[in-house]
C-alpha cells in the first residue's frame, strides 16, 4: 500500500508567517540516540559488516535498544521529523509514514544521496563511482550503470550466462553434508569476480584481498591511511582495467566499455561497487535467507519446487531473499542531504541538512508492516509490493540500487543451487520461529546441515 504526498502541516493559532520552530531531540534523548543507534552503525561500518561486531550485536540485541529508542522518539513527538545531534552534525530523522514517501519522491537533484560521512568513505574505493559523484555527472554516470545493469529489465540479458557461471561455481557447496558461511563467501566471490571482469578474474584472490582493505578503510570515511590507500586504490584500477580490456561480453566490464560513456567519465569506474554489491553482500544474503528457510519446512519445500522447476527469476526464491533483507537490511539507514532549503511539516531546514529513514525501524514497525518480526515471504508476491514505502530493501525512487534485479537473481540462484538437491535439516545459529525474530544475524557463524532429496 503506498500513501499519499504529505499535506502542509498548519499549526493551530499560530501566524502563518512566521514557520514553527523545529522538533529537536532534548539532551537525554540525543545522549540515548547516539548510544544506541549512531554509534554502533559507525562501528559495524558503512560498506562491510564485520562479523566480529555483528556477532557481538547478535548477542546483546542491539538492534532491539535501537528500535525502542526510535520508537519512544517517535511517540514522544507524535511522528514529526525530530532533528537529531549525531556525530557530524544535526540529522533530520524522518518517522511519519507521509514523509518518508515524499523521502523516496524527491528528486536525487535536491535530496541527494552524497552527505559527507558516506561521501568521505565510499571515495576511498570508488571515487569515479555513481555514489560518489554530483549533480549533472551523477545522472551521467547512472545513466551508464543502468544500462550496463539493465536496471528496467526483469531479466537481465546475459541472464543465462550468469546462471551458468552460478551453477558451475556452486556445484561443491552440497558435497560434505554441511555448508558454512565460508564456504558461501568464497563461491559467491568467484561468480563475482566472473560475472564483472570474467573468467580469468575467478582465481584472484589479491585483488579482493586489495579491495577488503580499502573496503575496511572505508568504513572509518577515508581517514586511516588515506596515501597508502589511493596508492592501493590505483593498484586494483590497474589490474581490473586489464581484465575488462579482454573480458567476454557478459561481463558488466565488458558492457560497461561496450556502452555510450560521455567524455570525462570512467566507464569502468563502477566496477569496485559491483564487486562490492556481488561479493560480500550477496554471500551474506544467501547465508541468512538460507538459515530462515532451515528454520521454516514449509517455506522451505516452497522453495525447494522454485528451484526445481527453475521458474523465470525463481518468484518464491526471490520473494525469500526479499524478506530476507527487509529483517535484516544491507543499509539500515537511508540518509540524504538538502541541496536548498527545503520544509518539512511546515519547518524549513536549511540547505545542507542531513535527513535520514531508519528503514531498518520502519520495516520491523508493526504498526506499519503486518507480522513484521515474522519470516513471511508471501508479502512479496502481491502485486506491487516492492512499491510499498514502508518496506525498502533496495530504496524507492531516484534513490533506488539498480542493481536489484541481477542481485536478486544471483541470490536466489545461489540459493537455488543448494535447495535443488537438497534439505536443510539443521542450522546455527538456531531460530526460535515461535518468537519474533531477532533483529540481527552474525552471517560468520551460519553452519547448515544437509541431507540429499
Amino acid at each position: 500500500m503506498t500513501l499519499p504526498a504529505a499535506a502542509p502541516h498548519t499549526i493551530t493559532g499560530q501566524d502563518a508567517s512566521t514557520p514553527p520552530p523545529p522538533v529537536r531531540a532534548g539532551r537525554a534523548e540525543t545522549v540515548r540516540f547516539v548510544a544506541t543507534h549512531t554509534l554502533p552503525a559507525f562501528a559495524r561500518g558503512l560498506v562491510s559488516l564485520r562479523h566480529p561486531v555483528v556477532s557481538l550485536y547478535a548477542k546483546v540485541r542491539q538492534p532491539a535498544w535501537s528500535n525502542a529508542t526510535l520508537r519512544a522518539m517517535k511517540q514522544r513527538h507524535g511522528g514529526a521529523p525530530v532533528l537529531v545531534r549525531g556525530l557530524s552534525g544535526d540529522m533530520l530523522v524522518l518517522f511519519d509514514a507521509q514523509d518518508v514517501r515524499r523521502f523516496f519522491d524527491e528528486p536525487v537533484m535536491a535530496l541527494a544521496m552524497d552527505p559527507p560521512d558516506k561521501y568521505d568513505s565510499l571515495s576511498v574505493f570508488e571515487p569515479t563511482g555513481v555514489i560518489c559523484s554530483r549533480g549533472a555527472r551523477r545522472e551521467e554516470r547512472r545513466d551508464l550503470n543502468d544500462e550496463v545493469l539493465a536496471w528496467r529489465d526483469p531479466v537481465h540479458p546475459d541472464c543465462a550466462d550468469y546462471l551458468r557461471i552460478v551453477e558451475e561455481e556452486c556445484r561443491a557447496l552440497t558435497t560434505s553434508g554441511t555448508l558454512a558461511f565460508p564456504a558461501v563467501l568464497r563461491a559467491v566471490s568467484r561468480v563475482s569476480r566472473r560475472i564483472v571482469l570474467g573468467d580469468r578474474a575467478a582465481d584472484d584472490e589479491e585483488l579482493a584481498q586489495w579491495l577488503a582493505i580499502l573496503r575496511g578503510r572505508a568504513n572509518w570515511m577515508g581517514k586511516v591511511r588515506a596515501r597508502d590507500s589511493r596508492a592501493l586504490y590505483e593498484k586494483a584500477t590497474a589490474r581490473i582495467a586489464q581484465y575488462a580490456a579482454d573480458a567476454p561480453a557478459h561481463a558488466l566490464a565488458a558492457r560497461a566499455l561496450a556502452a555510450p560513456s560521455p567524455e570525462g567519465t570512467d566507464p569502468v569506474g563502477q566496477t569496485h561497487h559491483w564487486l562490492l554489491a556481488t561479493d560480500a553482500c550477496t554471500a551474506a544474503v544467501v547465508a541468512r535467507t538460507l538459515l530462515l528457510l532451515g528454520a521454516h519446512p514449509a517455506e522451505q519445500e516452497a522453495a525447494h519446487e522454485d528451484a526445481r522447476t527453475g521458474g523465470p527469476g525463481f518468484p518464491r526464491l526471490r520473494a525469500c531473499v526479499q524478506e530476507s533483507i527487509r529483517l535484516f537490511p544491507v543499509v539500515p539507514d537511508l540518509v540524504r542531504v538538502t541541496r536548498e532549503e527545503t520544509e518539512w511539516r511546515g519547518v524549513r531546514q536549511p540547505a545542507g541538512t542531513a535527513v535520514m529513514v531508519p528503514i531498518g525501524f520502519h520495516q520491523r514497525d508493526p504498526d506499519a508492516v503486518a507480522g513484521a518480526h515474522l519470516f513471511a515471504p508471501g508479502r512479496w508476491l502481491k502485486p506491487d509490493a516492492d512499491r510499498d514505502t514502508a518496506m525498502a530493501p533496495f530504496s524507492h525512487g531516484q534513490g533506488r540500487c539498480p542493481g536489484d534485479q541481477l542481485g536478486l537473481l544471483l541470490s536466489s540462484a545461489v540459493c537455488a543451487e543448494v535447495l535443488r538437491d537438497h534439505r536443510i535439516t539443521g542450522a546455527r545459529p538456531v531460530l526460535d520461529t515461535a518468537r519474533p525474530l531477532p533483529g540481527v544475524l552474525g552471517t560468520a557463524a551460519v553452519r547448515l546441515r544437509l541431507a540429499p532429496r
